[in-house]
């Protein structure tokens, strides 16, 4: 049964049917992304709507039903189409059942035990009914464990796994990473295992479970840091813009702004020393290897301070990468997005109906491209019940109930 009334997309994934249940961040980020490359995605939401709607200033107009669509809603929900049910209800689960029949993935960030309690869950209930079907969930802390079962938010996530502890410098104490990368990576690590687990069902003709947690996904980017600890035994200090295993990779102030320099070998110093007219660091024997540079990193980053303050930010990181040496200069959100490379790369979508950031994935023959706005609260409603099958009397009355919110109906 074909639960979509509208006209397929293209792209690597199509033909596969995702039911998209997460709010917030990680999981809608993930299908945003699935969506991008043609996958059929349903976001549904719960008859409140998802909270990111209210996460703003800025906001589109309200629409008719009151609820909003910020920036942040509006970021990593394209290319949907919009249903809203109450599964709370036995009559809203029916419909969920409708819409898993024809689904090749289910993806939910419920807090673990929640469908369950519902009778839904995978394996009480789904795995048998729906064999094929590939579950995802993405929670704080997974089911399990002392901590399981509890909610994680992303800031959370970066204390408890120790992020927030190697981000900062010892001026300032801990600081929180200025983009949610736990929730990011979280999506991203589900998108993985999605894909994981439709290659194993093409050997199996099964579906499976998969779990993604914040709190996982958080030890998992904590590189070199925790590996270092179990050699070592030692815990990592708070140092700023440098590096803790290599230098120099800081960041260096020049006559109009910051730039990064980033070290990775010996020969790299060499040529940028050379640019920079301090041949003598090159050949000074506090230097020659990266592992005594780390031990004289103070007088080194000095020196290199010394050399960088008289050259403007953007020609000086030119002439680096020219000769190889991995630099940039430190620009912000606005110089990004409207940079000439950006342009290039094709990374920002900026249209009067649909501004974000594009799909960072790139195919030679099945590209990722924008195809829809983000869905408004319920828009697709009648469309998806008539493709499920109900007739407008059973759609009308689902409506009525508010078993399926649409705009206007809350």
């Amino acid at each position: 049964m074909g639960w979509l009334m509208f006209e397929q997309p293209s792209g690597a994934l199509k033909g596969l049917r995702v039911i998209d249940f997460s709010r917030v961040l990680g999981g809608p980020y993930g299908t945003q992304l699935l969506a991008d490359h043609g996958a059929e995605v349903i976001k549904v939401e719960p008859p409140q709507g998802d909270e990111t709607r209210e996460w703003g200033p800025p906001f589109e107009p309200p629409e008719e039903s009151g609820k909003k669509r910020s920036s942040y809603y509006l970021a990593i929900n394209r290319n949907k189409r919009g249903f809203a049910l109450d599964l709370s209800k036995p009559e809203g689960r029916e419909v969920a059942f409708k819409l898993l029949e024809s689904a090749d993935v289910m993806v939910e960030n419920f807090k673990p035990g929640t469908l369950e309690k519902w009778g839904m869950g995978y394996e009480e209930m789904l795995k048998e009914r729906f064999p094929k079907l590939i579950h995802c969930r993405i929670s704080g802390f997974g089911e399990d464990g002392p901590l399981g079962k509890f909610p994680g938010y992303d800031a959370v996530a970066q204390a408890m796994a120790g992020l927030i502890s190697v981000n900062g410098a010892p001026e300032s104490g801990p600081v929180r990473m200025g983009v949610p990368i736990i929730d990011l990576a979280t999506g991203l690590n589900a998108v993985i295992g999605i894909l994981m687990a439709l290659f194993e069902r093409q050997r199996s003709g099964y579906g499976q479970f998969i779990e993604t947690t914040l709190y996982d996904t958080g030890i998992s980017l904590m590189h070199p840091h925790g590996i270092n600890w179990l050699m070592s035994g030692k815990e990592p200090a708070l140092t700023g813009n440098a590096h803790t295993n290599v230098a120099p990779y800081d960041l260096f102030e020049t006559t109009t702004g910051p730039v990064f320099l980033g070290i990775g070998n010996d020969g790299q110093f060499a040529k940028a020393c050379k640019l920079l007219d301090r041949e003598d660091l090159a050949k000074d024997a506090r230097y020659a290897t990266n592992a005594l540079r780390l031990k004289n990193r103070e007088t080194l980053t000095v020196e290199l301070a010394a050399a960088l303050g008289s050259h403007e930010a953007e020609p000086i990181c030119l002439e680096l990468l020219k000769a190889g040496v991995p630099a940039g200069p430190a620009h912000t959100i606005g110089q990004v997005l409207s940079h000439d490379h950006t342009k290039a790369r094709k990374m920002v979508i900026d249209e009067e109906d649909c501004k974000g950031i594009a799909s960072p994935i790139k195919l030679s023959r099945t590209p990722g491209e924008r195809k829809d706005t983000p869905p408004r609260f319920g828009g697709d409603a009648r469309d998806i019940l008539t493709g499920l099958g109900y007739d407008e009397t059973a759609v009308d009355a689902l409506i009525a109930s508010g078993i399926v919110p649409i705009q206007g109906n809350d």
